[in-house]
């Protein structure tokens, strides 16, 4: 753990530049769901502890370097007020004199935003002008975004390397989860990985066969395994050309000992549509005009006894069509057992990626999982084995 912490640093009247994670989804001008902007709540209320005064810096949408008044973070004011019970003071602008003068102006105890940084053209080109101006606001930096970690840009990454700088309170826990599940976990270790596609997690896949000793593939990424085993798959989603692929990692997870666990039975239906007529099968006996859309109960069985062996699970991505009933059982299922042991203190428990979280929300467990990470793109990078450029440059 090369990075350092708030607890690192000397933060009495200073001002620490926040780079935040509160691209929240908006609809008609409110935010809908302020998880992001409640992760972010123990890093600020900490600064403010400390004597801090906490100047957010953050992105909102894709404006690509542009002026875009629907992409202005001033909608997310109210949600942030809310969180925080107390007012929250905002500039126009990232840099320059709306910035140097709310900065200015700022007493003990307030907490300021600072508009979109991808409102500039630097800051997805990590410019190091457009960092060095955002520095020039502040006295320390302070990363509480993981989920912007994999991204080089001038808020992320270039203002690191010209303030001292640490990790917030998300950030921290994010990292410390993640080393726990991957760089230095409990063994043995099962990792989930669901999903549509074997070409969206190939990367992930060759990374995980090294490193855990059992793998759990559901999703339409488990009929392409199938159909590598020369298992007639019908008219489910499948990858026909990525199995030789799929050949290679059952190679080379035989070669580093990792036990790769497919569907032994499935649900099958012939259309796809909530509450479709559909039979549970053995996984090679697909009928023709068919598809796959979950896997069955006999599978269930198979993944709660790995996990019965396990003292680690990580989980990216579902094991069916989670988003209509009936085809979300067994991700549902198996996520209770995970839930389960977790509470009972048999298992820590870490899962990421956007399906992921919905599917372990729509199962009513997510708040039983040891760690449940907001991060999209940076977790799936992180189980990849990638350099994320925001955490390196903390460690730096």
């Amino acid at each position: 753990m090369a990075w350092k912490t708030l607890d690192d640093m000397d933060l009495a009247g200073k001002v620490a530049l926040v780079r935040v994670d509160i691209n929240v989804p908006v609809e008609d001008g409110r935010v809908t769901d302020a998880t992001r902007i409640e992760r972010i709540m123990p890093t600020v209320k900490d600064i403010l502890a400390k004597g801090g005064k906490p100047v957010l810096l953050a992105h909102f949408g894709r404006p690509k370097g542009q002026v875009v008044p629907e992409m202005s973070l001033k909608v997310t004011i109210p949600a942030l007020e809310a969180a925080f019970g107390q007012g929250v003071v905002f500039a126009e602008d990232c840099i320059g004199l709306p910035a140097k003068q709310a900065v200015a102006a700022m007493s003990e105890g307030d907490i300021l935003l600072l508009e979109n940084t991808r409102f500039h053209p630097g800051e997805e080109k990590n410019d190091p002008e457009l960092a060095a101006a955002i520095a020039a606001l502040g006295d320390i930096y302070v990363n509480d975004a993981f989920s912007a970690a994999h991204r080089a840009h001038a808020s992320t990454e270039g203002l690191a390397r010209l303030l001292p700088a640490c990790a917030g309170r998300n950030m921290e826990a994010e990292l410390k989860a993640l080393e726990g599940a991957l760089a230095t976990p409990e063994r043995p270790v099962v990792a989930v990985v669901g999903g549509a596609k074997v070409s969206t997690k190939l990367d992930l896949l060759g990374n995980l066969v090294a490193k855990v000793d059992y793998l759990v593939i559901g999703g339409g990424m488990a009929n392409t395994f199938l159909a590598a085993q020369g298992i007639d798959v019908g008219k489910s989603l499948c990858e026909h050309d990525m199995t030789g692929t799929a050949r290679d990692i059952m190679d080379k997870a035989k070669t580093a000992g990792c036990e790769i666990v497919l569907p032994v039975d499935v649900v099958v239906a012939r259309e796809f549509k909530a509450g479709a007529e559909n039979e549970t099968v053995a996984a090679d006996a697909c009928p023709a005009d068919a598809m796959i859309l979950d896997a069955g109960p006999e599978t269930v069985k198979a993944v709660d006894e790995v996990f019965g062996k396990c003292n680690t699970l990580i989980w990216n991505g579902p094991l069916g069509a989670f988003e209509i009933e009936p085809f979300n059982a067994a991700t549902n299922a198996a996520a209770q057992k995970a839930a389960e042991m977790t509470r009972a203190d048999r298992l820590i428990s870490v899962a990421g990626g956007g399906d992921t979280v919905a599917a372990l929300n729509g199962a009513g467990v997510a708040a039983d999982f040891t760690y449940i990470s907001t991060a999209g793109g940076a977790f799936l990078e992180w189980m990849e084995g990638k350099t994320l450029p925001g955490v390196a440059a903390l460690e730096e």
